[in-house]
């Protein structure tokens, strides 16, 4: 995972400690003090919410024991891997597009982070500027040309 990404876990998980799980905690004594816990919404709310909350904790702490951070801005080269920030040409539409190739859980396409694993990450891993990769998507294979590796 990137440093970037790492920290990002660290902070959901000091926040899920520090302040999520007190207030579920607080939300639980109060429902428990309602009276009858069989038919107290507010409770089985509570406890649910409380076991989310310590399952993503579960997860988070996982995540972070196994993690091997890579600080990109470390990384050169003229080849995509992992980190490199690349920028393509759809080959039929000519749109551009720019993604950082990131870990699993750091990945959203909306702010231009794809997956390691994602098939695109997978079809440009190893080529440079001029290469053309095909991917196979749902609606066919779609080409798009390298125009750019960069890191950030």
């Amino acid at each position: 995972m990137t440093a970037e990404g790492y920290s990002a876990l660290d902070e959901e998980l000091k926040r899920l400690k520090t302040t999520e799980r007190p207030a579920v905690i607080a939300a639980i004594s109060e429902a428990r003090a309602h009276g009858d816990l069989s038919e107290n919404a507010e409770y089985h709310a509570a406890k649910e919410r409380q076991g989310w909350i310590e399952g993503r904790i579960a997860e988070i702490e996982d995540k972070i024991s196994r993690a091997q951070v890579i600080d990109v801005s470390r990384l050169s080269g003229a080849s995509v891997k992992f980190g490199a920030t690349v920028s393509l040409v759809d080959e039929d539409t000519e749109e551009d597009a720019r993604y950082q190739i990131v870990g699993e859980h750091e990945a959203d396409v909306r702010s231009g982070r794809i997956s390691l694993s994602s098939p695109l990450s997978r079809a440009m891993i190893g080529k440079a500027v001029g290469d053309v990769v095909e991917v196979t998507t749902p609606g066919g294979i779609k080409a798009y040309e390298i125009t750019k590796v960069e890191w950030l």
